[in-house]
């Protein structure tokens, strides 16, 4: 029987769990380099090399305000908007990564959902195939509507925590979640690093001594085979942004579209999630 708590991505997690292994999720936003690139580049995350790519596809919807993304990735997005990215665009790109044969999850700022309107977006997420939302601005006590829209279609709700949450707020925030809770291993915005965060342990561990049976994602900051192994060793997801973000933008600096490099960067990741046994 399946763990409805865990939804369609906590699933995915326990996969590959069972695999020995964590999950790698990787962060690409729609529409940089252009809408069609962005397609062809989240396929590129599925795949990787050999078949091993992505376990879920974290679609990125480009946000003028965006209080989370780094440089990297503020650069891809600010390129989206000037390029003219919308949210029908959010939807294409779900039901491409669908397409693929991965699990699409949308990181989205809540204004752009309320915008939408809530019980809308939910509704033709679900039909794009998309599992469910991360809102990185959305507390569970201000997500009401978003619980129930969510319920209604069978979605994921992944809130965040942070090293500065406290214990009653990670136990809230974690109670409210269905898939899997993300945990950011830094404060402030995202970004690769040359070192993971010494606090990134410590915020999983707290997660787990307060609803050990769901699952935790660690991102912010893992760039390479080997910080993937690391965190690996303790997170039933690595997710991974920047990094692959700068692939895309080193391959338009240099006037040409080649995903190689972004396909080798994934081979990477995925070995080293691989490397770590659990």
């Amino acid at each position: 029987m399946l763990d409805a708590r865990l939804g369609i991505s906590g699933q995915v997690l326990k996969a590959a769990k069972d695999e020995g292994r964590s999950a790698l999720v990787g962060y690409l936003p729609v529409g940089y380099p252009t809408v069609p690139g962005s397609l062809a580049a989240m396929r590129a995350l599925v795949e990787g090399t050999d078949g091993v790519g992505v376990d879920l596809v974290e679609i990125g919807m480009p946000y003028s305000d965006p209080m989370m993304d780094g440089l990297v990735i503020q650069h891809a997005t600010t390129k989206a908007l000037e390029r003219g990215v919308h949210t029908h665009d959010l939807f294409t790109a779900v039901e491409t990564v669908a397409a693929a044969g991965a699990t699409p999850m949308v990181m989205i700022y809540w204004n752009l959902v309320y915008r939408y309107g809530v019980e809308a977006f939910a509704r033709d997420l679900a039909a794009a195939g998309g599992a469910g939302l991360i809102t990185p601005d959305l507390t569970p006590d201000e997500a009401g509507e978003w619980v129930a829209a969510s319920d209604a279609h069978g979605l994921d709700r992944i809130f965040l925590i942070a090293p500065s949450s406290s214990d009653e707020r990670i136990t809230t925030t974690m109670g409210a979640c269905r898939g899997w809770v993300y945990a950011t291993s830094v404060m402030g915005v995202t970004g690769a690093r040359a070192q993971t965060s010494s606090a990134a342990p410590v915020i999983v561990e707290r997660a787990r001594a307060a609803d050990p049976s769901l699952p935790v994602g660690v991102g912010l900051g893992v760039s390479n085979s080997d910080q993937a192994a690391e965190v690996g060793a303790y997170a039933d997801a690595v997710i991974v942004g920047s990094a692959l973000v700068s692939c895309l933008i080193s391959a338009e600096e240099a006037g040409n579209d080649d995903l190689r490099p972004l396909r080798e960067k994934v081979a990477d990741l995925a070995a080293g999630v691989r490397r770590t046994g659990r």
